[in-house]
Order: C-alpha cells, then structure tokens, then sequence
C-alpha cells in the first residue's frame, strides 16, 4: 500500500510498508530485495520481531564470533542493533557495488518498532515467509540483538 495519501506525510508517497513481525528473516530479504531491484521504495517496521531459524544458543555464539574477527577500527563492523541487522541481511542479498544494487540500497528503510510518520497505515506481510511454518526452534532479531551487546533505548 502507498503511504502519505491518507496521511499526507511528506516525502512518503509511493512507500510500500512491511510488518516483519513474525516473518523469517532470510525469506523476507529475499523477497524484499527482488521488489527492490525491480525499483520499488520500502520501508521494514518492527525489524526487532522478525525471527531467525535455528538454536538459540548457537545462533549467538555465531553472531558473537563474527564480532571477534578483524579490527573495531578497521572493520569488518557487524550491526548490533536489530534494524541494522535487517538492513545489512538485505544489503548482501543485492549487488551492491552495482549501480542497481546501489540504487536498489537507497530505496530501503528499515525502522525498530512503527515510528510516527507510519502509524495509522496499513503494513503488508510476506505470506510465504511466516514462521509458522516452522517447526523447528528461532530467536526474534531483538532477542539476538540483546545477546550480542544492543542496549535498547529506554
């Protein structure tokens, strides 16, 4: 659904907006940067409750490993807070350092929680990205986030 028509919030029209609550995240950023290489604008809300397949205990210790490897000044830096979790899951599914993939990136934004200028619209879903098809066990990102240093804001 287009934003800004019914709230006539600036800059937002066009926006298609997705709910991640719920949704796999490796699924979901397939789906969403094949809609975004094909040029559409969409913003991700709730990114903190889109879930991650696996044992709990050894999803952290792989993200805690990632953190361990190279420099904190020279990187490789890995994202601690969940919507840049989300966004860098999304950014090494495009090609990136292609114009398309470039311009594809600036057409992504990806927000914890639903900020003001998308309350009141209606989000969409990925229908085939749900976690209820799983059977196995999963950690939301917020979850992950927590684990591996994210202090969320009070």
């Amino acid at each position: 659904m287009a934003v800004g028509a019914e709230r006539g919030g600036p800059g937002l029209e066009g926006w298609t907006v997705i709910d991640a609550t719920g949704l796999v995240l490796g699924r979901m950023a397939s789906v969403v940067a094949k809609r975004l290489l094909m040029g559409e604008r969409i913003a991700i809300i709730n990114a903190e409750k889109a879930v991650i397949s696996g044992r709990r205990k050894m999803l952290v210790r792989r993200y805690k490993d990632r953190l361990h490897i190279g420099h904190y000044r020279k990187g490789p830096y890995w994202p601690r807070r969940p919507d840049r979790i989300v966004w860098r899951t999304i950014r090494g599914m495009l090609p990136r350092y292609k114009e398309k993939g470039k311009q594809a990136l600036k057409r992504l934004k990806v927000f914890i929680g639903v900020p003001e200028e998308f309350e009141g619209v209606e989000a969409e879903t990925i229908p085939e990205a749900s976690a209820s098809k799983l059977k196995c066990s999963y950690i939301t990102v917020g979850e992950l986030a927590k684990e591996i240093g994210w202090v969320p804001p009070e």
